[in-house]
């Protein structure tokens, strides 16, 4: 039996990868295409090339659950198709034997990918965005493209560049008084965190009174804020960049500050059931070769695969924002269209037995 849940494992996981390698592939090539347009400046193709490498590792587990379902369905298939499960069940070995041996290695896939998502993913991507943006705001005016917003309390802030170790270029402060009125800016060129507090360096700061607009200039000037380093390095992502922790933490920030964070909570809900979203496709491609698609064609398994994982991110999309909409719990969000693969599953297994 040993012997045969490293050929069944063996033969899903490799199918796995190379669905993954293709998917990821294409990805990484629109990326590409993508980042060309942006070439200017110290953002040349060698810096394109390192923004595409340092995203791979998100793109992988973004597509894992997929590949796992349809490189499930194209691993099973393959023993399918040349009768090696037809005799494993006639040499009685029972179809829960079978699912265990499939579901073995799709569970390392998932440590590797709860690992990826923690700690590897977010680091690269964050040194990806502050790259680009470091080599794209010396091409910048005030603001670039590539930046970021953040509001704290009547404060309102853009950074042009997000470096990992604490510094900004490019601080933009928009002041603002109670009754949402500018009362004033300032602007610095570069700040650095040491001791706790920033220091804003070469600041332009502009105040707004009945006399009109006075500009003072400051070689440097302290600044008061909430936003640490540590924040920052996540606020500088999309909530899907970021790690478990990461959300959880900038979450409870938003809380604090009394503004929504929806979309933090539903990407935290979504990576943190990812392992069972993956078991839950891994679940469902199994039922279909037990079930329906035993005797089809290769081709049309793959198909089903797409379509299966289509459906299911759709649903993700439409349900995630419903939940900020119409104000249920993200988690459900995310566990519905789980739910239903283990449901569809279940009964498909139950229809073969």
């Amino acid at each position: 039996m040993l012997i045969l849940n490293r050929y069944i494992g063996r033969t899903v996981t490799g199918a796995i990868l190379l669905v993954l390698m293709v998917i990821v592939g294409i990805d990484l090539l629109s990326e590409l295409i993508d980042e060309l347009k942006e070439i200017r400046g110290d953002y040349n193709f060698v810096e394109v090339l390192k923004y595409v490498a340092l995203v791979a590792p998100g793109s992988i587990y973004q597509y894992l659950p997929f590949a796992s379902l349809v490189g499930c369905l194209a691993g099973l298939g393959m023993l399918a198709s040349s009768s090696e499960l037809v005799v494993m069940r006639a040499a009685g070995v029972s179809t829960l034997r079978l699912v265990v041996a499939v579901i073995r290695p799709t569970l390392l896939l998932t440590l590797i990918g709860l690992v990826t998502a923690e700690y590897i993913a977010p680091a690269t991507q964050q040194i990806a965005e502050s790259q680009r943006a470091l080599a794209l705001q010396k091409s910048a005016a005030i603001h670039s493209r590539h930046g970021m917003w953040h509001r704290e309390s009547n404060e309102f802030m853009h950074f042009n560049a997000v470096q990992p170790n604490g510094v900004l270029y490019g601080v933009s402060i928009y002041h603002f008084d109670d009754q949402r009125q500018l009362v004033g800016s300032t602007f610095a060129e570069r700040a650095s965190y040491l001791g706790g507090l920033w220091s804003l360096e070469d600041v332009r700061k502009v105040s707004l009174g009945e006399e009109g607009a006075v500009q003072q200039l400051y070689p440097e000037l302290q600044w008061e804020t909430g936003l640490s380093p540590e924040l920052l390095n996540i606020l500088v992502l999309e909530p899907d960049d970021l790690s478990i922790s990461g959300l959880w933490q900038y979450a409870d920030y938003l809380r604090q500050q009394g503004l929504n964070a929806g979309d933090y909570q539903l990407a935290f809900w979504n990576k943190l059931l990812q392992p069972i979203t993956i078991l839950g496709m891994v679940f469902v491609a199994i039922s279909f070769i037990f079930g329906p698609l035993r005797n089809v064609t290769m081709g049309f398994r793959v198909f089903v695969g797409v379509m299966v994982g289509i459906v299911f991110r759709t649903l993700q999309d439409i349900l995630g924002p419903s939940s900020m909409v119409y104000g249920f719990d993200p988690i459900y969000a995310s566990l519905t269209p789980i739910a239903i693969c283990f449901v569809i599953g279940t009964l498909l297994m139950m229809r073969r037995a």
